[in-house]
């Protein structure tokens, strides 16, 4: 049987920027399994500690910490964590779905393979932190006193501290189609206005990030009472310029003024070490200057908000 030429034809490329998010990314979960390390106490404690302040029991709400979260082996197993949400948060753009957020489709391996190496970390964190529970438990008993039960602590801490994360689909599923064409199509459109909100809910974290690190850096180069100069991090400087790689990485490309604003703050500080705003009155107050513009702009971005495109599922009739 002959074929013609459109049998041969290359698939429409997405022609908006909620289309090419879609075709472009992929979905990524990220969960944390995690001791609690609070209780709340029960209505015998919370009536007995009531009572030294003439108080009701019912009235008051009390809980008692289990273990000593600043203790340095807890500390690095917290550290852990906190370097998964970080690099979670900065690998992605956000998705109009609890718990789920959007990643490059050609990031996905390199993701996984980090997630990885986060999780031996954490794992031998975790270890370190069970050599030390013994010690916890004993200095959990001596500060709770009459509170402490031993039967709120596990045996070991061994498996009670994960992180686990997958990759579910957000499409309609295949077989929709075969059920019920009307309610894939539902769910098409559905699936669409939801990346159409994500395009709105990416430049918006984009826009107050940046604006956050513009008007800290543009305040840490004005002058202070009496023409004194205020003190800066090289963070500040550092945060911007990483901040323009993850723009440059994860861009949607929905708004050209956004584009044109980190360009132009790129511009400015491209090549300038924190070391030379120090000692250079005259770069000190041109950066200044320079980034005030793109902060006023930003301002403006930050007023006029999109509103959000909602498609509520259609109501069986009562």
């Amino acid at each position: 049987m002959s074929m013609s030429l459109l049998d041969h034809a290359a698939p429409a490329q997405p022609d908006t920027a909620a289309e090419r998010l879609r075709a472009s990314t992929a979905a990524v979960r990220v969960s944390l399994r995690w001791l609690g390390v609070r209780k709340t106490l029960t209505p015998e404690q919370k009536s007995q500690a009531a009572e030294s302040f003439g108080a009701e029991g019912e009235f008051l709400s009390a809980r008692k910490k289990l273990l000593d979260t600043r203790h340095p082996a807890f500390k690095d197993v917290t550290a852990v964590r906190g370097r998964v949400r970080s690099y979670w948060r900065g690998m992605t753009l956000p998705y109009p779905e609890p718990g789920i957020r959007l990643i490059k489709q050609s990031d996905v391996e390199g993701f996984d393979q980090h997630l990885v190496g986060l999780r031996t970390e954490l794992h031998e964190a975790v270890d370190r932190l069970d050599r030390q529970y013994d010690e916890l438990r004993t200095t959990a008993q001596r500060r709770l006193g009459q509170l402490y039960n031993p039967n709120d602590y596990p045996p070991s801490l061994t498996g009670l501290f994960d992180v686990e994360w997958d990759f579910p689909s957000v499409e309609p599923p295949d077989y929709l189609l075969q059920l019920s064409p009307a309610l894939y199509e539902q769910e098409r459109a559905r699936v669409t206005a939801r990346f159409e909100e994500a395009i709105q809910l990416a430049e918006q974290a984009f826009i107050s990030e940046f604006a956050k690190l513009v008007s800290h850096l543009t305040e840490r180069l004005s002058s202070g009472p009496e023409s004194e100069r205020k003190v800066f991090r090289d963070s500040a400087v550092a945060n911007l310029i990483e901040f323009f790689g993850r723009f440059k990485q994860l861009n949607v490309g929905n708004r050209a003024q956004l584009d044109a604003l980190v360009e132009e703050a790129q511009r400015t500080v491209r090549g300038v070490a924190p070391q030379e705003l120090r000692d250079s009155g005259a770069l000190r107050q041109h950066v200044a200057t320079q980034l005030s513009r793109v902060q006023a702009e930003l301002d403006g971005l930050l007023i006029d908000r999109p509103r959000r495109r909602i498609i509520r599922p259609t109501e069986n009739p009562g």
